[in-house]
């Protein structure tokens, strides 16, 4: 479980393909810290580390994951939002963000909002993704590549964040253009509450 505060951007130095996984090595400040088997998310995928070595960590994405999120997109160089487990021992200072990755999401639109930004996504809004809790709500919450954000402006396949300028200094949103493809989740609530709406029709 994560909160989608994002800790810092890590670094890809090495990417393996082993017939549909791939295996992502990566390097950041806190290398020293982690573990094996422990959970952390890339973008907001939630993935496992699998081995550590000097200050490089290694997680693997399967094949299912690869589809569904921008992963199978990164190349060496490229920086990659981190966040490690929350702590259940203090604030939850996002939202409840699993690290499920629903499916991707386009850049469409970048703004200026009087020293912000603000960022319009589109995705795959078809009837049946809204059926299964896949939409925004104008003030609902939204994990973009792992950050935890406010929807404003929402459509049935659109949604605008508004990005202050030490969120996006700090995230990859530093790299964000038009046509930047995002891994995104949405709030887990709305599912929940398309699921039950579906079982009681």
């Amino acid at each position: 479980m994560f909160s989608g505060i994002v800790e810092e951007m890590a670094r890809v130095v090495s990417v393996r393909h082993e017939g549909g996984n791939q295996h992502f090595t990566l390097t950041c400040s806190f290398v020293d810290e982690l573990k094996i088997d422990q959970s952390v998310a890339h973008n907001g995928v939630c993935l496992t580390v699998v081995s550590i070595e000097g200050n490089t960590y290694t997680v693997t994405a399967m094949q299912e994951t690869l589809l569904r999120s921008n992963l199978g997109l990164l190349n060496v160089g490229d920086l990659v939002n981190v966040e490690r487990s929350m702590l259940m021992n203090g604030r939850l200072d996002g939202h409840i963000v699993q690290g499920h990755v629903d499916q991707t999401a386009r850049c469409v639109d970048m703004r200026d909002a009087d020293g912000s930004t603000y960022f319009t996504f589109e995705y795959d809004g078809s009837k049946e993704m809204i059926e299964r809790g896949y939409f925004t709500v104008d003030k609902g919450s939204v994990t973009v590549n792992g950050v935890s954000l406010t929807v404003c402006e929402p459509t049935s396949n659109r949604f605008t964040v508004a990005i202050i300028p030490y969120t996006r200094e700090v995230t990859n949103f530093c790299n964000m253009q038009v046509g930047s493809v995002v891994n995104i989740e949405f709030d887990i609530l709305g599912k929940y509450i398309a699921r039950l709406q579906s079982l009681t029709r």
